[in-house]
């Protein structure tokens, strides 16, 4: 908790500017609000705690600098070549990675499924139906607020930049449920 705490104050230190610092840092309030009011009726496996600590890390990062002007994204740019600033790609990756493992768990949890072969195919589906409820966001945003919209798209001018954030979140849910469904199940029989 103290993590978190940490970075929100350094992310809220100065910010590029305090409307895009908002649109980026909310899901992270607004999950740290979740996981107080339900840490006793349905805590969590360390697991799933670590990766939305994480997800809440790179989503304040994001927020102080704009995901355009993260200095991570550009060190990677200079090394890798091209023009724009790739660290809102993380973000996108993070965002089917984190939650694929929180789906997961609420499903196997709660028993909603009579077929394990299906788990797979739905937390991936779950993953993209947020993804594609974010990407509905950001337009609306940009639709209703000229303010911060290009800070918060962060479009760089990429035409396709839309379809390759919910790309990313499935690969990410994808290698989340390949790289991580072991141990979260150990976890899960010690819950």
């Amino acid at each position: 908790m103290s993590i978190f705490f940490l970075v929100l104050a350094w992310s809220a230190w100065k910010p590029h500017d305090y409307p895009t610092w908002w649109l980026e840092v909310s899901p992270a309030l607004a999950a740290l609000v979740v996981l107080l009011v339900t840490r006793e009726r349905f805590p969590l496996t360390p697991l799933a705690y670590w990766l939305i600590l994480f997800h809440a890390v790179v989503l304040m990062i994001g927020g102080h600098y704009t995901y355009a002007e993260v200095p991570m994204g550009d060190w990677v740019r200079e090394m890798l070549g091209g023009g724009r600033n790739n660290y809102d790609k993380l973000g996108h990756f993070v965002q089917g990675f984190v939650p694929a493992i929180i789906v997961r768990e609420v499903l196997l949890r709660n028993q909603v499924i009579g077929k394990k072969g299906w788990l797979s195919f739905l937390v991936v589906c779950v993953c993209l139906a947020i993804s594609a409820f974010y990407e509905l966001i950001e337009w609306w945003v940009a639709l209703f607020s000229g303010l911060a919209a290009e800070s918060f798209l962060g479009t760089q001018g990429y035409v396709w930049d839309t379809q390759s954030d919910m790309f990313l979140a499935m690969i990410g849910a994808v290698l989340a449920l390949l790289l991580l469904s072991k141990v979260h199940d150990r976890q899960l029989r010690d819950i």
